[in-house]
């Protein structure tokens, strides 16, 4: 297909009715019929990206094999499609007005007044177009954040209306919104959605396909009123009922004819449904397991679990390979201590140590490590995790009882876990740390080749502080062993116990690139070890 196709999905009414969840699913219908699509997220905030923003504020930070900290919504993006994204999938608003004004500074504009239209407006319709002129996908999804009406969002929608209106028939816009049900009159009510749209026309944008989010089945009549009051034709009203979980949401926006609502919108043949078995079958093995583990998982951000999406999701994606559920118990590492730890863990068939930054709770960390380590119990520690087991190594192993990493203590007699040289002297916070793929030589002899079946692999990072070359040989010689190693910068890359069951720490972010039909093969391993 010559012409790319530009879908724009706008939210209404409130926030979190799941915009990043249906452009995923209409994405994959779409992938699922044979066309290249790609989605991309435009976020209203003035941070140029979310790598400087607190977990509890954003939840996780999504990183791209190309090095750009994303919204959330970027895994999601990468775990329903299968398909890597890169800087150019998320927008924000502090990147746009930061590329407007050094166009400036640069004197671009040749002296002219620079306004929201058309200067900042044109350089969204850049961004947005990125996609399609340079990798000439079939489809590119906008997903727009925030809610219709919002002051930050009006620059996006304002950007919509000029791109339906420069190119007709190839752009197409969805919008979705709540249809609240009133338990005290006992009916599912429409008002909203109408007001919504209403915004919608007001800033000159008519929507094309309405999806209503909503708890209980809508009627024949409810979706005729909605049509009428909001100039869309009842076949374009689709209903988006709350399911179980997130990977039903594309069978569900099948049975609803999503996908062909959207190509006849664009006058394109509609063909037959695709059979998508592949994700039937990991819906049915998710959905019937054949038994339950319980892994913990040990952070400091457990209080917003988005802070931890795709490990969440990767441990899904992992059970129903291992045809199993993995309930995860979230335990705060500020609430381990000494006293508990050995009570707070001993239900746990497996326990993963988190990512993160800081001193708070890495105490905690250390010791849900020590009793994995100690007893026996399958450990998986991730960047900071993997940093937690080598200080508790050093100080419970090695005997050295001030071990710790210079980020936490920076007069430590030994840091185990060291600033990187290149990081030495970065004194700004955002996007300067060692973001994105790097490469990883593996150790034949280890757990970590048994899961992925090949010695030269690649994973994405996101950390400042490492492994301190200097103690190799002490932890080689004590049973802590380096098997992965980058190739470039002889980074420490994996550690294992191999006297263990199954111990490995990761410095790279695995959970990042677990998908669907691909789940990660130290998740699934690691699941594996736990079932054992």
């Amino acid at each position: 297909m010559s012409t790319t196709r530009y879908i724009f999905v706008t939210g209404g009414v409130t926030s979190s009715l799941g915009k990043g969840i249906i452009s995923a699913s209409l994405a994959k219908l779409l992938q699922s019929r044979g066309f290249s699509v790609t989605i991309q997220k435009l976020d209203p905030y003035l941070n140029v990206d979310p790598g400087t923003l607190n977990p509890y504020e954003h939840g996780e930070c999504f990183v791209t094999d190309d090095g750009a900290e994303t919204d959330l919504d970027l895994g999601h993006y990468e775990r329903f499609l299968n398909v890597p994204t890169s800087q150019a999938n998320n927008v924000t608003t502090g990147s746009i007005y930061k590329s407007v004004i050094e166009k400036e500074r640069r004197g671009d504009f040749l002296g002219k007044t620079v306004q929201i239209i058309p200067h900042i407006t044109d350089e969204i319709k850049r961004r947005i177009k990125i996609l399609g002129n340079k990798y000439k996908y079939d489809f590119v999804i906008t997903e727009i954040g925030g809610t219709v009406g919002d002051i930050e969002s009006l620059p996006y929608i304002e950007t919509v209306r000029q791109l339906k209106w420069e190119l007709g028939q190839n752009a197409l816009v969805i919008h979705l919104t709540l249809v609240p049900y009133l338990s005290a009159s006992g009916e599912l009510k429409t008002k909203p959605t109408q007001h919504s749209v209403k915004l919608l026309l007001e800033a000159g944008v008519q929507p094309d396909i309405l999806v209503l989010r909503t708890e209980r089945e809508l009627t024949e009549d409810i979706r005729a009123k909605v049509a009428l009051f909001c100039n869309v034709n009842i076949g374009n009203v689709i209903q988006s009922i709350d399911v179980c979980t997130i990977y039903e949401v594309p069978i569900k926006m099948q049975e609803e004819e999503l996908d062909k609502r959207v190509l006849e919108k664009f006058g394109m043949p509609v063909e037959k449904n695709p059979e998508l078995i592949a994700w039937k079958e990991f819906l049915s093995k998710y959905k019937n397991p054949e038994r339950t583990v319980d892994v913990a998982l040990v952070g400091k951000y457990v209080e917003l679990q988005d802070a931890y999406k795709s490990i969440a999701e990767s441990f899904i994606h992992a059970g129903a390979v291992n045809n199993c559920k993995v309930n995860l118990h979230w335990i705060h590492s500020e609430n381990i201590t000494r006293k508990n730890y050995e009570e707070l863990l001993k239900p746990m068939k497996g326990v993963l140590v988190a990512p993160g930054f800081g001193h708070r709770g890495m105490e905690g960390k250390i010791l849900a490590v020590k009793y994995a380590r100690e007893n026996n119990v399958p450990f998986f520690g991730v960047c900071l995790g993997m940093q937690c087991a080598v200080i508790e190594f050093a100080r419970n192993v090695l005997g050295f009882e001030k071990a710790n990493s210079s980020e936490m203590d920076e007069k430590t007699p030994y840091p185990v876990i060291d600033i990187m040289e290149e990081q030495k002297n970065v004194l700004e916070k955002g996007g300067t740390m060692r973001l994105g793929a790097y490469p990883c030589r593996i150790d034949k002899k280890s757990n970590a080749y048994k899961a992925y079946g090949e010695t030269l692999i690649e994973e994405r990072h996101r950390h400042r502080y490492e492994f301190n070359d200097k103690y190799f040989d002490d932890f080689k010689n004590a049973g802590m062993v380096p098997v992965g190693i980058n190739p470039e910068t002889n980074l420490v890359e994996i550690v294992e116990i191999p006297s263990h069951k199954w111990f490995v720490g990761v410095q790279f972010h695995p959970e990042y690139r677990s998908t669907v039909v691909k789940p990660h093969p130290l998740f699934v391993s690691f699941v594996k070890a736990v079932l054992e």
